[in-house]
């Protein structure tokens, strides 16, 4: 940084409420005495004098501009689930009936105790800022569940609320990855996760797996922590969001309460899965107080707390009852119902494999068989991102591209929609590929 500086300095200009930033080149800052403007006279700070000149907007030009970018945006990619709802969510506007299949973000409406003790926050004046680390009041009903449901212990010390469980998450990669880091990262994979590892300058490495590991087994978790346990170096962070939206016999176990990985474990969690709150933002980090700290030191310098009507909201999620009570219970129930009537209809068909997931609310399903094709109007169809348009193009389906996940071979349907508009969805699926299951292999 200090290098940087001998070549150029960044300053802020502010003349009215508009801000310019303007770059001047100066000679090293070890050799010019430091001033800065104050009503109009120069006060003596250091070693260095900057002056800068703003700029009308008729004084700016294309060639006077950097418009560089840094190395670690340009390494991330775009999101491709929220390049699709862009896409989509055009069409629906131009008055195109896309039906949108891709989001993770449940029909449901927040539950109304829920929806109440937001409303009663607003309207009893807590509306300012909260504590960085989130109130005390949500960080103990957090300690509460997490000994409640998942069996392992926390202080609110070892907590820390964020702006979405999306937001806890990037802050604990920055907060332990390094350069030169690797991040292991199971496929399917959640679409942001080698992104987070890049903006952390980490490398993301890509551990296949199969549709069918939609829900880890206990046995599974503790085999991978006999691995985690021989190397000291490693760190297991446990995205927990979907815990309870899960299919019996499956159930769900948290990676911390297995022997010997609480003090190897961060738990990310948050409520939008489980309580249909996807636009209050909130979610959380739990885990040992050295690393917990780090991310509190990330956040205190990135967003500070989170929202204090949405953390109040919070602490009415936690208190519904065991698992979310019967509000979570009867979203599960419709939940099941859709996906075994997507698993039903997909079976059926030609070509298609699919799994039945556990957990969660999507269906992965493999589409490979019909790469090669060649659709009359559209071309080949050569890969999942090339299906995914097609049944776009010619279905007005908008789904996920498996590429998005790790799996190509896939693509990923959403059932968090009424059983209604998933019906719709299946009839113009299949009447799309009837074109495809005739055509020959390019």
């Amino acid at each position: 940084m200090a290098n940087a500086l001998h070549n150029a300095a960044i300053s802020r200009v502010m003349f009215g409420d508009q801000y310019s930033i303007s770059r001047c080149v100066v000679p090293s800052l070890s050799t010019l005495p430091l001033r800065a403007m104050h009503k109009g006279k120069h006060v003596e700070l250091n070693r260095t004098v900057m002056v800068v000149k703003a700029k009308t907007n008729s004084d700016f030009d294309d060639s006077d501009v950097d418009i560089s970018l840094s190395h670690r945006v340009n390494a991330v990619k775009l999101s491709k689930t929220l390049s699709i709802c862009d896409h989509a969510t055009a069409l629906l506007q131009a008055g195109v009936p896309v039906i949108r299949l891709f989001f993770g973000e449940s029909d449901f409406d927040t539950p109304g105790a829920i929806a109440e003790a937001g409303m009663n926050a607003i309207r009893e004046g807590y509306t300012r800022y909260t504590p960085n680390a989130g109130t005390l009041e949500l960080r103990q009903a957090i300690c509460h569940k997490l000994k409640e449901e998942n069996g392992i212990t926390y202080s609110p010390d070892q907590i820390v609320v964020s702006n979405g469980a999306k937001q806890s998450i990037v802050q604990a990669v920055l907060a332990v990855c390094s350069p030169g880091d690797e991040v292991i990262i199971p496929a399917p994979f959640y679409v942001s996760y080698p992104e987070m590892a890049r903006l952390a300058h980490a490398t993301p490495v890509i551990l296949p797996s199969h549709i069918s590991r939609s829900v880890y087994s206990k046995k599974l978790l503790e085999e991978i922590a006999q691995i985690v346990a021989k190397h000291p170096r490693l760190l297991v962070l446990s995205d927990e969001n979907y815990e309870h939206i899960i299919y019996a016999p499956a159930t769900h176990t948290s990676f911390a309460s297995l022997p010997g990985m609480w003090d190897r474990t961060l738990i990310v969690n948050g409520l939008s899965k489980t309580f249909a709150m996807t636009g209050w933002r909130l979610g959380y980090i739990a885990g040992p107080k050295h690393f917990v700290a780090a991310c509190e030191k990330i956040q205190s310098q990135f967003t500070s707390g989170a929202s204090s009507i949405s953390q109040k909201a919070g602490v009415a999620a936690l208190g519904l009852g065991y698992a979310g009570g019967e509000a979570v219970s009867t979203m599960v129930k419709a939940f099941r119902e859709r996906r075994d009537f997507l698993v039903e209809s997909f079976r059926e068909m030609d070509g298609v494999k699919i799994c039945e997931p556990q957990g969660g609310f999507y269906v992965f399903l493999d589409f490979s068989s019909y790469y090669g094709r060649e659709a009359e109007g559209f071309g080949v169809i050569e890969n999942s991102d090339s299906l995914c348009r097609y049944l776009l193009d010619k279905g007005l389906v908008a789904l996920v591209p498996g590429s998005a996940f790790g799996d190509d071979t896939c693509i990923r349907i959403s059932f968090a929609e009424s059983l209604t508009t998933l019906k719709t969805a299946v009839e113009r699926i299949k009447k799309a590929l009837i074109p495809l299951s005739s055509s020959a292999l390019v």
